[in-house]
């Protein structure tokens, strides 16, 4: 599982997709459920950014 999840292609849908989600969460869901919605995807979205980059780097090395 850990393989896939950091593969490139999964990394990218995961970056992505959940940036995505949490722009538009704000706006689809009222409340505090649309905020924290947004910064959970958020907070996925930015790790998900980290490893590509540190995957980047490291190809780059």
């Amino acid at each position: 599982m850990k393989s896939l999840l950091s593969s490139k292609p999964a990394l990218w849908f995961l970056f992505l997709f959940n940036l995505a989600v949490a722009a538009v969460a704000p706006f689809a869901v009222d409340g505090a459920q649309g905020i924290m919605t947004a910064v959970g995807m958020g907070v996925v979205s930015m790790g998900a950014g980290v490893s590509l980059l540190r995957g980047r780097r490291g190809a780059e090395a």
